[in-house]
């Protein structure tokens, strides 16, 4: 078990866990997905469990339901109790490539996909039919 600076949400128990830097944005990508129909699994912080070839998700319990918006302050969530992982978004790598390579990255030894952030305005969008209808190899 390893507990991690991220945000993580899922779509119909696809577990995102949303990396990156104090600052970057993981709350702020985390409330547009949300937005979009995602559920909160965790802000701030992630508890990651390996489970057999997956990694599971869950809430430290004094942050569980909870979701800071910057500006305004922390805002109540319906969360799931957790989630399997099966991406990573790293918010400290910017994509340069119209279609980039499928990537992975280890996540206490098991391999989960990984993207990098993107600039372009449809990216949650892309992000949340990622989530729903998986991607071309």
């Amino acid at each position: 078990m390893q507990t991690v600076h991220a945000t993580c949400v899922a779509v119909g128990g696809f577990g995102i866990l949303i990396t990156g830097a104090s600052g970057q944005g993981k709350s702020g990508l985390g409330l547009h997905l949300m937005a979009l129909g995602a559920q909160l699994i965790a802000d701030d912080q992630t508890i990651l469990t390996p489970q057999g070839n997956t990694i599971i998700a869950t809430c430290p319990p004094p942050l569980f339901g909870l979701i800071e918006a910057r500006g305004i302050g922390l805002l109540h969530a319906s969360p799931a109790p957790h989630a399997q992982i099966h991406l990573v978004i790293d918010l400290d790598q910017t994509e340069t490539q119209r279609l980039p390579p499928k990537r992975s990255t280890q996540l206490l030894g098991v391999a989960i996909d990984l993207v990098f952030w993107s600039t372009y305005r449809h990216f949650p969008y892309g992000i949340m039919q990622l989530a729903r209808g998986g991607r071309r190899a």
